[in-house]
């Protein structure tokens, strides 16, 4: 993977929660790390749902292996958030990871 793909600056969060005032739950996500990603759209479609048109788009991102990431997490890329489907470390070598992900409203 030659650097000057990884041109696209991605924020990876985790969920938290926290106790409001009153003793709710308040759930909310933290930045984890922002990272170089190479972003590639890989396809969309169109199905429909409830009687409601739903799009869904896959995006791979790729970026340089890290530890610790999990499905439970979210990317941020502009304004645009991705729920990770998957993630794949190539061959086992932890030199890259490839995330699977779909484009999401922002889902607090």
């Amino acid at each position: 993977m030659r650097a000057g793909a990884l041109r696209h600056r991605i924020t990876i969060q985790e969920p938290t929660s926290s106790v409001g005032a009153l003793g709710e739950k308040i759930k909310s996500w933290a930045d984890v790390s922002t990272i170089w990603a190479a972003i590639e759209p890989l396809r969309g479609r169109e199905f429909l749902e409830a009687h409601q048109i739903e799009a869904e788009i896959t995006t791979r991102f790729i970026i340089r292996y890290k530890s610790g990431l999990n499905t439970r997490m979210r990317i941020k890329f502009g304004i645009k958030y991705y729920k990770i489907e998957s993630i794949i470390n190539p061959d086992e070598r932890n030199r890259y990871l490839e995330i699977m992900a779909l484009e999401t409203e922002d889902f607090s």
